[in-house]
């Protein structure tokens, strides 16, 4: 990997991020009565939860939805000592049961039912801010939004998404800066759709080459060979990439529809 390239990235001004964010999201808290966010003790929904925290404690609830059959103990423990630490107020809902419910009328299927997992936890997004009057907030980062990890109409369903625009290991330099404890911002990132699921394993990339592809892939619309010599990683490893971001484009477009008429 190349330092140069990642220093490029990574070094920003985040006290400027941390308040264009904060602006961000004030445009849009005078539409609702607030918002509502999931919090999964990850570092993307970490910072979330410290910057709502930060402007607007008193509109903000967290929710907090484990899988109890896969999600790691030590996952929600994170989450609540953040909204502890934070003073946030939020509901830790158990998802198990609702899943389950599905699961024992569906044919099974490991993924269709991670998927499952995610589209669950966002419709009870969606109930709380029905409920409450509220913006969903979402937590996806260019990273995971460009490559498509994540999940159509479950966490990649949201009415506002204030860290899009940053690359994961962005993501981490902030929480860093935002005074997250090490621990999350050190942790291996996953979504926990199934037991033992690791983001970085199922891609077979480390967020750093990731970030330093589409850096230069997207950012730079450099080629693959050009991508290559920059930043010194493996081309098979950018060609993975490179299918992932075209092949996940219907994720991050409206709906295909007709020609409207005339």
């Amino acid at each position: 990997m190349s330092e140069q390239i990642l220093n490029e990235i990574i070094v920003k001004d985040y006290a400027k991020i941390q308040s264009d964010i904060e602006s961000f999201l004030l445009q849009h808290v005078t539409k609702s009565h607030g918002f509502v966010f999931g919090l999964s003790g990850g570092i993307d929904s970490a910072v979330i939860a410290q910057i709502c925290a930060g402007s607007f404690k008193d509109r903000t609830l967290a929710l907090i939805m484990p899988d109890s059959k896969i999600s790691p103990k030590a996952e929600t423990e994170d989450a609540l000592h953040l909204v502890d630490s934070l003073g946030l107020d939020y509901k830790l809902i158990d998802i198990s049961m609702i899943q389950s419910q599905f699961a024992n009328i569906l044919e099974p299927d490991e993924l269709a039912l991670g998927n499952l997992r995610a589209r669950i936890r966002t419709s009870i997004l969606y109930y709380y801010a029905n409920l409450k009057n509220r913006l969903v907030v979402g937590s996806s980062d260019k990273s995971e939004y460009l490559i498509g990890y994540f999940t159509k109409y479950g966490d990649g369903g949201a009415d506002l998404f204030p860290i899009i625009s940053l690359y994961k290991t962005q993501v981490k330099e902030l929480a860093k800066f935002l005074g997250i404890k090490q621990s999350i911002i050190s942790k291996k990132s996953s979504p926990y759709l199934w037991k033992g699921h690791l983001a970085e394993d199922e891609i077979g990339v480390t967020y750093e080459e990731i970030d330093q592809i589409l850096y230069c892939m997207v950012d730079k619309k450099m080629s693959d060979d050009a991508t290559a010599d920059a930043t010194g990683i493996k081309n098979d490893k950018i060609e993975k990439i490179h299918q992932l971001y075209k092949k996940s484009e219907h994720k991050r477009i409206m709906p295909a529809r007709p020609n409207d008429v005339k």
